[in-house]
């Protein structure tokens, strides 16, 4: 496989910008007026039929409101041959929402006093962050966590769709993919500035192995996904493919190209930055628990919320939004924010948000989504943005205690 790190970039561009710009393209100053009960389904029915339009090949969205009740809605198909629907219960690689699973473990491992988050790297990987001008010494667990290490990501890519068939099935270990990391020197000081790493999270993932004698996907085994009953969450395992049901994911590899299938392949986003699969039921179950405070203590919830400003280059995509620890904030155009975290890969794009107190959770899948320009990003974007705004928005409008009318 050619060693350059743009597949990574490509992904983590489209992730942040869709990821990000939840925030973007809402109405500014007071809040829209809403009138009226919102009919959610339709709303995310004709939310969903949006993003479609602007460049997923299917759509999967859901809201889960106060006391659980949860609406869902579909577009586009599951797979182009067929035209088989998306299933609304469909399991998908969710990417980087891995990092909040992992936060969580890391913020739960600090309550319990087995390490700090003011922590040097260097006390728990010793010689692993080194050379180039990469210091472990100087870079803490709580900069890991909000993108403010400096340090750079070099990941490999899939440059075309033999590559991809040659290589979907290759692994990298979390010392491999560090090592590659290491070659280059930090992109800046610690804790001077933030841009987006991987390679952060890699390193997290090593320290809790490290504290815990287990690996991350073990703990995350044991500390969420079990307690929270996430029967259809898993880790990155040795298979190349997803329990079923699910929708089929493509890219173009080059304009131009035919669509490629890149629904089966392992890859590199393993080892606690990514490579986890699941459902929207179990993403919205997880993350208005996290935020309605079972997983974590107050103070420790409180400590995830911590947020510091994300870089310029991100900043323009993400208007008002901020970084906490393996969690974004952001503005809601009804007023007041809501948090989560965000992904995307080979076609795969994944978008949390839930309000601040965890009452409401919506969670939106996206496959084979083709984004062959920045404009074509720009309508994906704003339809995503929408969804999710218009969801959180209208499960506020509901009162509170209520639900909002589910259509029919």
């Amino acid at each position: 496989m050619t060693h350059t790190p743009t597949r990574t970039r490509r992904a983590l561009v489209l992730a942040a910008a869709l990821a990000a710009t939840l925030s973007t393209a809402l109405p500014s100053g007071p809040a829209a007026a809403r009138p009226g009960p919102p009919d959610v389904r339709e709303l995310l029915r004709r939310d969903a039929g949006a993003l479609v339009a602007a460049g997923a090949t299917g759509v999967q969205a859901r809201l889960v409101t106060a006391g659980g009740t949860g609406t869902t809605a579909t577009a586009g198909v599951a797979d182009r041959a067929t035209d088989r629907p998306v299933p609304d219960t469909g399991h998908f690689r969710i990417a980087s929402v891995t990092k909040t699973f992992l936060a969580t473990v890391i913020l739960q491992l600090a309550a319990e006093h087995r390490l700090s988050l003011d922590d040097a790297a260097e006390r728990w990987l010793p010689g692993t962050v080194s050379g180039n001008g990469n210091d472990g010494r100087a870079i803490t667990l709580r900069q890991l966590l909000t993108h403010t290490a400096g340090l750079h990501d070099d990941y490999p890519d899939y440059v075309s769709a033999a590559d991809y068939r040659e290589h979907r099935l290759d692994r990298y270990t979390a010392e491999e993919t560090v090592a590659r990391a290491m070659r280059h020197g930090p992109d800046f000081a610690p804790g001077t500035r933030w841009a987006y790493s991987n390679t952060g999270y890699v390193l997290l993932g090593m320290v809790v192995r490290r504290v815990t004698g287990n690996s991350w996907q073990q703990e995350v085994e044991r500390r969420i996904v079990r307690p929270l009953g996430l029967r259809h969450t898993t880790g990155p395992g040795p298979s190349p493919a997803l329990p079923r049901p699910h929708a089929t994911t493509y890219q173009r590899f080059a304009p131009g190209e035919p669509l490629v299938d890149v629904t089966e392949q392992i890859g590199s986003g393993t080892n606690g930055e990514a490579g986890m699969i699941s459902t929207t039921a179990d993403l919205a179950r997880f993350l208005r628990a996290l935020l309605g405070g079972r997983l974590l203590p107050p103070a420790h919830l409180a400590l995830m919320k911590e947020t510091v400003p994300v870089g310029p280059e991100f900043e323009r995509f993400m208007p008002g939004a901020r970084d906490g620890l393996g969690i974004f904030e952001r503005p809601l155009s009804c007023g007041g924010a809501y948090w989560g975290h965000e992904g995307g890969d080979a076609g795969w794009i994944t978008a949390t948000g839930a309000t601040e107190d965890g009452r409401h959770a919506v969670i939106v899948s996206l496959s084979g989504v083709l984004a062959a320009s920045d404009d074509d990003v720009l309508r994906v974007e704003g339809a995503l943005n929408r969804l999710v705004d218009d969801a959180l928005c209208a499960a506020r409008d509901a009162g509170p205690g209520s639900a909002p009318r589910p259509g029919r």
